[in-house]
């Protein structure tokens, strides 16, 4: 297998082997204040997001916080 198929909000998606969660924050733009990442249903620490690798059928979560509560 040339990548690792993950979902991203819903959408299928192939990243390289060994992309970490920062890898792919940064390809989604979403490295900024008030951004969560769960990987399958747990989130993901900030400062984890360089150590935590993804694996094959990952299903991942980018929340945003929004203002107004």
């Amino acid at each position: 297998m040339n990548g690792v198929a993950v979902v991203v909000n819903g959408e299928s998606r192939v990243v390289p082997p060994s992309t970490t969660v920062l890898v792919l924050m940064k390809d989604l733009g979403a490295v900024r204040d008030g951004v969560a990442v769960a990987v399958n249903d747990e989130l993901v620490l900030r400062s984890r997001w360089e150590d935590t690798k993804l694996r094959d059928r990952d299903q991942v979560e980018v929340l945003s916080a929004a203002p107004g509560g």
